[in-house]
Parts: C-alpha cells; sequence; structure tokens
C-alpha cells in the first residue's frame, strides 16, 4: 500500500513543535517539500490578521513556496480560543486526508497540538452576560481580585494560573458561575486521553545558551523589519493594549514604549527577557507531553539536516501502518532511534475509530 493510501485509509498526522526562534518554521518548509504537502501552523498569534512582525509570520515567498494554513484568521479584536483553533483545523487535517497528503502541523502553542492529539476538554459555551459582568468587575477592582474569587472555587486551578492570565482566569470563573462545577475538576476527568488521529509529535531542542542568541538575533531582525511601526499601526487602528492579541511578545513591549511608560532600550530588554522566559515555558510544556520524538539542534545544522532525521521518522511512523495489525485502543511500539541522548521509546496512539 503507497503511502497515499496509508494517509487516506489511517488519516495519521504528524507535529513539529519546540520553542520559539528555535527554526521549526523552515524545517518544517523543508519537510513540507519533500512530502509535498502543506503546513498547517499552531501558534495563537498568528491567527491574526495585519500582526506579522512580531509574530513572525512565514513570508510571502514562503507561502508561495508551501501553503500555510491558519494564519489570518481573524482581526486581532476577536477572542479566538483553543475551540475555534481545533474546529478550524479539523477541517483542514480532513481535507488533506481526503487528498491523500499528510497533514504537518509546526508550531509552539503547546495547548492547539495537545488538543489536536489528545482532544479538548468539553464545556459550555460562552456565557456573554457573565463574561461581561466579570469584565466590568474586573475593570473596578482589578484582575487581582477576579484571582482571588478563583481561588474559593476552584484552588487547584488558580494555583496554576498567574494573575495576569487574564483569559483564562475569566474563563475558570465563567464555567463554575454557568455549571457549578470547578473547570479544573472537568479537566481531570477529561485528562485529554482522546486520540482522534494515529499522531508522530517530533520535538526540536538545542542547547539554552544557543537558543537565547538565537532570540536576540530575531528580535533584532523584527525590530530591523518594522515591529515598533507595526505595533504603531495596530494602536492607531484602535486595537487596545487590553486586548489578548495586543499582549503577544513584541506587542506588549512596544505599545509601553510608545505610551511613554519607559523608555526603546527598556523596551528591547523586557522583549529579549520575556522571549527567553516564554522559550523556557513552552519547553516545561512540551517535556510534559507524552510519547514526543526529540531531535537535538546543533548551532550549525541547517534546516535541511533536521528535515532528514525528521522525513526518516515520518517514514518509519507510517511504515508501521504495514507492518503492524492496527487493533481498536491498542498501542503500537515506535521503534526509531532517538538522535538525542536518553529520549524513551516513542508510542503511537491509534484512535478507538481506526480499524485495519
Amino acid at each position: 500500500m503507497k503511502h497515499t493510501e496509508l494517509i487516506s485509509t489511517h488519516q495519521p498526522i504528524v507535529a513539529i513543535v519546540g520553542p520559539t526562534a528555535i527554526g521549526k518554521s523552515r524545517i518544517g518548509i523543508e519537510v513540507a517539500k519533500i512530502l509535498h504537502t502543506e503546513i498547517l501552523t499552531a501558534d495563537s498569534c498568528q491567527v491574526y490578521r495585519g500582526m506579522d512582525i512580531g509574530t513572525d509570520k512565514p513570508t510571502l515567498e514562503e507561502r508561495q513556496e508551501i501553503p500555510h494554513r491558519l494564519i489570518d484568521l481573524v482581526d486581532p479584536d476577536y477572542p479566538f480560543n483553543v475551540g475555534d483553533f481545533r474546529r478550524h483545523a479539523i477541517q483542514e487535517i480532513s481535507r488533506l486526508h481526503t487528498q491523500g497528503l499528510l497533514p504537518l502541523v509546526v508550531g509552539g502553542t503547546g495547548l492547539y497540538i495537545r488538543v489536536l492529539l489528545r482532544g479538548l476538554c468539553p464545556g459550555p459555551p460562552a456565557n456573554w452576560s457573565i463574561r461581561q459582568a466579570l469584565t466590568q468587575e474586573a475593570s473596578e477592582r482589578g484582575w487581582s481580585f477576579l484571582h482571588e474569587k478563583l481561588q474559593h472555587v476552584d484552588p487547584d486551578l488558580a494555583q496554576r494560573l498567574h494573575p495576569n492570565d487574564q483569559p483564562k482566569v475569566l474563563r475558570a470563573l465563567e464555567v463554575y458561575q454557568s455549571l457549578g462545577i470547578p473547570l479544573s475538576k472537568m479537566q481531570k476527568e477529561h485528562q485529554f486521553q482522546e486520540s482522534p488521529y494515529p499522531s508522530l509529535l517530533i520535538g526540536l531542542t538545542m542547547d539554552r545558551q544557543v537558543l537565547y542568541r538565537r532570540i536576540e538575533a530575531r528580535v533584532e531582525r523584527e525590530i530591523e523589519k518594522g515591529l515598533v511601526e507595526e505595533t504603531r499601526r495596530l494602536m492607531r487602528q484602535g486595537y487596545s493594549r487590553s486586548l489578548g492579541s495586543m499582549k503577544g511578545l513584541g506587542y506588549r513591549q512596544f505599545s509601553g514604549y510608545l505610551d511613554g511608560e519607559y523608555s526603546y532600550d527598556e523596551a528591547v530588554r523586557l522583549l529579549n527577557r520575556d522571549t527567553r522566559r516564554f522559550a523556557k515555558r513552552q519547553m516545561t510544556w512540551f517535556r510534559k507531553e507524552p510519547g514526543i520524538h526529540w531531535i537535538t539542534l546543533e548551532e550549525s545544522d541547517a534546516p535541511d539536516k533536521a528535515a532528514k532525521h525528521i522525513l526518516k521518522a515520518i517514514d518509519d511512523f507510517l511504515c508501521t501502518f504495514k507492518i503492524s495489525q492496527v487493533a481498536s485502543g491498542r498501542t503500537i511500539p515506535y521503534p526509531t532511534k532517538h538522535i538525542s541522548e536518553g529520549a524513551s521509546q516513542l508510542k503511537i496512539e491509534f484512535p478507538t475509530s481506526i480499524k485495519s
């Protein structure tokens, strides 16, 4: 059976993840070129139109070379959430499977990757009256007050959420007021144990100091490309600094500078610092993901070198469908040797809907 037939029959997906500035996008393009497929971007900032430089969107030339989906979906003031992403992504995945193409998901938003590979914890639809009342309460008494409120009704989740993580604090309180059930309890019961697709999850990592140098180079490059001007344009268009989109890296730091809160040099310093912290949080998240296949990159590695390792892993992954009897609910060992030292054997989770 050819790979195109395997893809149409078994509907697998491959995801490439890693911290910001590690080179996921360029490596993904090299992989997509060989596979003759498209890239599904898993980035919570690239969904917004008009936010190009600060989110490091692929260039027009790169998009012409390889189609990139799930970017430029909504305007910056749209309250886009993980459920919206999953709905859009499933549509694109289904289209690619129908065409016999392997969906290649590339990105660094861990929750987006998780809900694609392991399902989405069900929750009530948005209750706009409750949300509006909570937002009004926050404007009058501060977001720290809402976080204290969450500590009383859902202490487990409140412990995991930073008081400034306004969308998640707001959603947690909204769910509790709608259902009378802590969101953390719903998440524990769900446990993200669904397996919608057989999947291969590949993680990219590198020495921390090397990554930090890449982050500094990326910040410098984005500033040279016009990040400050892009932020100014968004502010002039009326997009408030309180929007989730405007709290993204680059926009948050330079909107403060443009509002006269601190100097240009301080904005640059904050952006470098916050990007390093963000990369660290991303790695902490991905290290907790089960069955990830790690590839360690060296500073001198060209994108095509990493792409070769990934392509070998993908080929072995697809070959498991030829040599293994896929039974409902079974977990099949994936024997490919890991590139990074000390990595454990990867498991491929097959969904119950997949039949041999």
